[in-house]
């Protein structure tokens, strides 16, 4: 499997900003893909996930304005994670993860800041 990140940059506070991550390969096997961030000078953890039956979680800290859903194809999944109402301690690296059996593949981050 591998992933393909697009989307994030430069967004004003309370504006929206959309993230896209595409798996290829052996999309199949894929079980989870998600969302980490990694704010300047902390670690990474995980914002939102998506499950390959639909289930999504999300950590406290983005609840109510980050959305995580995604499209499937024989080939590929896609995943879409949605941020509106930014605020400036949106700003952070964010790394696409998918989640096979016995895997974890990352993504290459791409970079979010949020500021007037």
């Amino acid at each position: 499997v591998q992933v393909v990140e697009s989307g994030g940059g430069l967004a004003q506070p309370g504006g929206s900003l959309n993230l896209s991550c595409t798996a290829s390969g052996t999309v199949f096997s894929i079980r989870a893909m998600g969302w980490y961030r990694q704010p300047p000078g902390k670690q990474r953890w995980l914002a939102a996930v998506i499950h390959s039956d639909g289930y999504t979680d999300y950590v406290d800290a983005v609840k109510g304005w980050f959305t995580i859903s995604k499209d499937s194809s024989q080939d590929t999944m896609t995943v879409l994670l949605q941020m509106h109402n930014l605020k400036p301690e949106v700003t952070a690296v964010y790394y696409c993860m998918a989640d096979s059996p016995h895997t974890r593949v990352w993504g290459q981050g791409t970079q979010v800041t949020v500021s007037s």
